[in-house]
């Protein structure tokens, strides 16, 4: 394997980044001369000019712009490897973690919340996508753990493990206008009534599915999304009910002004997923002992 050699690339750098040969010289204090031969260096290593003389300037060459753009993601990566250290020498821990779209952000709030209540200091990143991104992300090292509210599929490309944190039954809530009509008879109340969904083929409407067919329920879709905070949002303009976790369900009706319509037989699970057979970061640790003992506790 051909190594570059860090330094070539770092003068290479800050030449292209200050705009000469002059200025990247102040600034590092080197000669002309030994800059330029850094910079042949480089460019016999790579095979490939990196500048080329436009007057008595230098000009980055189309593939000088490539290798100047990578060589800044180098140096940024680096940089944040620095923090990273820095906070972990001075007890900081750093906790990336994914969240699927379709989680709930108020139980995403309750379940990080252990994590960031421990002895030692967390810096706590959240990225929200897709669930297949997510993975990606994870396999990929740049999550710590992603939190879903479905397990890795079989067959998945990506190699990681599932970690049960909990499940619930799901409640449905409705503006007040509409849900004096829907308690009485429920479920068979619902049968016509207006619903904000989860997306096709999502854990919770593949459940809801065989509720519906159960009790001999026909919905009447207003809306479907993927992010359940937009359902919540439609469903606290009038729009129409929606189904939440029943762990979180008195608190999303306070803060949404809705009504407890009733509970269905609708098991919702959610996962902390990692690249490990066994949890190992004491953050995530803390959120599935937390989730496990609190949150989900049958008590």
């Amino acid at each position: 394997m051909e190594w570059l050699n860090y330094h070539h690339r770092l003068y290479f750098w800050i030449i292209a980044r200050e705009g000469g040969l002059a200025p990247a010289g102040k600034l590092l204090r080197l000669s002309h001369p030994t800059l330029s031969g850094q910079v042949k260096k480089l460019e016999d290593a790579l095979g490939v000019a990196l500048f080329e003389k436009r007057g008595r300037k230098l000009a980055l060459t189309e593939t000088g712009k490539v290798a100047y753009r990578y060589a800044g993601e180098i140096f940024g990566l680096g940089a944040e490897l620095r923090e990273a250290l820095r906070g972990h020498h001075q007890g900081t821990l750093r906790l990336t973690v994914g969240v699927a779209d379709a989680v709930p952000k108020y139980l995403v709030r309750r379940m990080l919340a252990p994590a960031l209540a421990g002895p030692g200091l967390v810096t706590l990143v959240c990225r929200e996508d897709r669930f297949d991104r997510l993975l990606a992300d994870l396999a990929a090292h740049e999550l710590d753990v992603v939190i879903a509210d479905a397990p890795v599929p079989p067959g998945a490309a990506v190699r990681a493990y599932n970690h049960l944190l909990g499940e619930s039954t799901v409640t449905v809530l409705a503006p007040p206008t509409l849900a004096r009509g829907l308690r009485r008879g429920f479920p068979a109340s619902l049968d016509g009534a207006p619903m904000l969904l989860p997306l096709t083929g999502s854990p919770l409407r593949r459940a809801l599915g065989g509720w519906f067919a159960r009790h001999g329920v026909v919905p009447r879709v207003v809306a479907e999304a993927e992010d359940s905070a937009l359902l919540k949002a439609f469903a606290a303009d009038g729009m129409g009910l929606v189904f939440v976790p029943t762990v979180i369900a008195a608190q999303v009706a306070q803060r949404y002004d809705l009504v407890v319509v009733g509970e269905a037989d609708v098991r919702e699970r959610f996962y902390a997923i990692s690249v490990e057979r066994r949890l190992v970061h004491p953050a995530v640790l803390a959120i599935r002992d937390g989730a496990k003992d609190e949150l989900f506790s049958p008590a």
